[in-house]
């Protein structure tokens, strides 16, 4: 591992231990806010990978780390450790959202060129933004000011909070794909038309979704999508 990864890691591990210190006790009065904070706070993280050198270190050291300490936190661990965050919500939510990540890097990164390893980590970027920026803003707006309703396979959600992960995703989807074209990432002809397309599928699909699956299947649909209509 090179000194710049090591310093990356070390950046990264003390935001998150912050943010989970932040979470769990300044706002545990306050748990569905305490858990989307949390979401999109940790989601920052895409910014950090970037400056990884190898892209196998974020996942060895970072993601997969996460997603396991994530997984003991939830009601299916063999182990009870009370906490306020991953008590309201869904149950494997978070763990869900920590998990995809390590899956999408593993992925991308396998079927990099051989001669760069980071090819294709832009796309693990724009595929975690709708859970991240979309998702977690989509529930707050929605809670607090959702008014028209709608059921799908169970699940209940807010025309308001269905339009607002729309608009934040495609902008910060925006945003992200021009901050890692700003740093020197490799990126394909920037195209609004896909990004507000791909937008649509991801909260369509996240409206589908149920029970913290969400974490899982937006990001995945995501990701292919954005690799094929760029890449193949």
């Amino acid at each position: 591992m090179i000194f710049t990864d090591i310093i990356a890691l070390i950046v990264v591990y003390i935001y998150v231990a912050i943010i989970f210190i932040v979470a769990e006790m300044v706002l545990k009065t306050r748990p569905e806010v305490s858990r989307k904070f949390l979401h999109i706070m940790v989601g920052n993280m895409i910014f950090a990978m970037p400056f990884f050198a190898n892209p196998w270190n974020m996942v060895w050291f970072l993601t997969l780390p996460i997603t396991i300490a994530l997984f003991f936190l939830t009601d299916y661990s063999p182990l009870r450790i009370e906490n306020s965050v991953t008590e309201s919500g869904h149950a494997l939510g978070l763990f869900f959202y920590a998990g995809i990540w390590t899956i999408l890097i593993a992925i991308f990164t396998t079927i990099a060129p051989a001669n760069d390893a980071k090819f294709f980590i832009w796309i693990v970027a724009l595929a975690i933004v709708p859970m991240v920026y979309g998702d977690g803003f989509a529930a707050l707006i929605g809670q607090k000011f959702g008014r028209i309703k709608y059921t799908v396979f169970g699940g209940t959600k807010s025309l308001e909070g269905s339009l607002t992960m729309f608009v934040v995703t495609s902008v910060m989807s925006v945003f992200v794909w021009m901050v890692f074209y700003s740093i020197g990432c490799t990126m394909p002809e920037f195209s609004i038309v896909n990004i507000l397309a791909i937008s649509a599928v991801a909260t369509a699909c996240e409206a589908f979704s149920y029970g913290g699956i969400d974490n899982l299947t937006v990001p995945a649909i995501t990701s292919i999508l954005y690799f094929l209509v760029t890449i193949l």
